[in-house]
C-alpha cells in the first residue's frame, strides 16, 4: 500500500515549539491508536515563522524523536504561511501568493529544511497554494512563472547536492487560479519547465477541491497523465454536498475562519455556478435560483457519508485511491475539525484522524 500520513495542520501552532508539541501529544496519540510497529510517517505543517525557528539544535531535536518513535518526514504543508486557527483567515490562505518574493523565500527555506529533517529520503513533497486566489489575480504569469521556476531550481541543487527529490506541489482550489485539472495542465504548458527541471514541480491533489469541482476521478488523473504532470501528494479529503431542497442545509456550515467556496449544478444543463463562500450562496438561494446538487469546500471526516442532513463525497475517494499508484503519498487532510457544528461531532481529534486512517487502509486492502 502506498504510504499514508495525516496532516499536521489540523493542530493550531505556528512555531517550531508547537510543531514539536503536536508530535508528542498528537502524532504519539494517532499512532498508538493504530497499535501498528510500523514506521509511522509524518505530514508537518511548517508555517513560516516555524521554519525561521529551525535550527540546527530544533532539527537534531526532530530527528532524535523520530528515531525514538520510529517516525520519519513523508511530506510537508507549505499552503498556509501564517495563523491558521481560531482567527479568520478566509482568503488570506493564499497570502503570500506566488507573485511575492515571501513566498518564493518560504518555500526554498522548506525544502533546505526538508533535506535536513530527513536526510535518508528518496523524494518529498511540499504542497503550496495554487499560484494565487483568482479574484485578486491580473494576469501577473510572468512573474509568478518565474518565482516557480526559481524554487524548482533551488530543489535542482539540493537534488544533485543531497539526492533527495523535493517535489513543489500546487494544490489547485476552487476560486484559484488553478481550480480544475484543465486549468493546472494549461499552467504548466505557461511554466514552460526546462528539462532539467522536470520533476521538481507536479500537483497536490486535494479530493475535497476537485470533488467540489464535479471532476471525474478517473478522468482527471488519466489527463495528468497524458500532459506529464506528476502528482506529488494526494491529499484525501472529503467535502460537503446537497441536493434539491436541501441544499439550504449547507448554510448551517457557515463560520467564521474558513473560506467554504461552493460550486452548484443544474442537472438539466450540466452549467455549474461558482460561489467564493456559503453567503454568496445563501444570497442566490434567497434569489431563488434553484440548483440540482451543490458541492462545498468544508473539509469532513472521510469516513462519513452523512453528517446531518448533507451527504459528502466520499464517493469520490472511493472510486480514485484504487487507481493510484503505490509511489504517490497518500495524506489525510480534514483540518476544519473545530469547525464543524459540535452536535456533529462523535470523536476527539485524535480518535477521528485514527479512524479516517484506518477507513483508508480498509478500502485499499480490499
Amino acid at each position: 500500500m502506498a504510504q499514508l500520513t495525516y496532516c499536521s495542520n489540523i493542530h493550531p501552532g505556528e512555531r517550531w515549539a508547537d510543531v514539536m508539541h503536536n508530535l508528542r501529544s498528537h502524532a504519539l496519540e494517532v499512532k498508538h491508536q493504530l497499535n501498528s510497529s510500523a514506521p509511522f510517517p509524518l505530514g508537518l505543517r511548517i508555517a513560516h515563522q516555524a521554519s525561521q525557528e529551525a535550527d540546527t539544535n530544533a532539527i537534531a531535536e526532530f530527528r532524535a524523536w523520530c528515531e525514538q518513535h520510529n517516525c520519519y518526514l513523508l511530506t510537508i504543508n507549505g499552503f498556509p504561511y501564517g495563523t491558521f486557527h481560531n482567527n479568520r483567515v478566509k482568503e488570506q490562505v493564499y497570502l503570500p501568493d506566488w507573485r511575492q518574493r515571501e513566498r518564493v523565500e518560504y518555500s526554498k527555506r522548506l525544502g533546505d529544511l526538508a533535506v535536513q529533517l530527513e536526510p535518508n529520503a528518496k523524494r518529498i513533497s511540499i504542497s503550496t497554494v495554487p499560484v494565487a486566489f483568482k479574484p485578486a489575480f491580473n494576469n501577473e504569469w510572468d512573474i509568478a512563472c518565474a518565482h516557480i521556476l526559481e524554487v524548482a531550481e533551488h530543489y535542482h541543487q539540493l537534488h544533485q547536492q543531497t539526492g533527495i527529490l523535493l517535489v513543489l506541489s500546487l494544490e489547485p482550489e476552487p476560486i484559484c487560479v488553478l481550480e480544475t485539472t484543465a486549468e493546472a495542465i494549461a499552467f504548466f504548458k505557461r511554466l514552460d519547465l526546462p528539462e532539467r527541471l522536470h520533476g521538481y514541480v507536479g500537483l497536490c491533489f486535494d479530493c475535497c477541491h476537485q470533488a467540489v469541482e464535479f471532476e471525474q476521478p478517473q478522468q482527471s488523473l488519466q489527463q495528468l497523465a497524458d500532459a506529464n504532470i506528476p502528482i506529488g501528494k494526494v491529499q484525501v479529503s472529503s467535502a460537503l454536498k446537497a441536493h434539491g431542497d436541501n441544499i439550504s442545509q449547507l448554510l448551517t456550515f457557515d463560520e467564521p475562519v474558513y473560506l467554504h467556496q461552493a460550486v452548484a449544478r443544474c442537472q438539466r444543463s450540466g452549467e455549474l455556478h461558482r460561489f467564493t463562500d456559503l453567503p454568496d450562496l445563501q444570497l442566490a438561494l434567497q434569489q431563488g435560483q434553484r440548483f440540482d446538487e451543490c458541492r462545498v469546500h468544508f473539509h469532513v471526516p472521510i469516513f462519513l457519508q452523512q453528517l446531518g442532513e448533507c451527504g459528502t463525497t466520499q464517493d469520490f475517494l472511493c472510486e480514485l485511491l484504487p487507481l493510484l499508484g503505490k509511489d504517490i503519498p497518500l495524506e489525510v487532510e480534514t483540518y476544519s475539525f473545530a469547525a464543524i457544528p459540535e452536535h456533529l461531532r462523535t470523536d476527539t481529534v485524535s480518535e477521528s484522524i485514527a479512524r479516517e486512517l484506518q477507513w483508508v487502509k480498509t478500502l485499499l486492502d480490499h
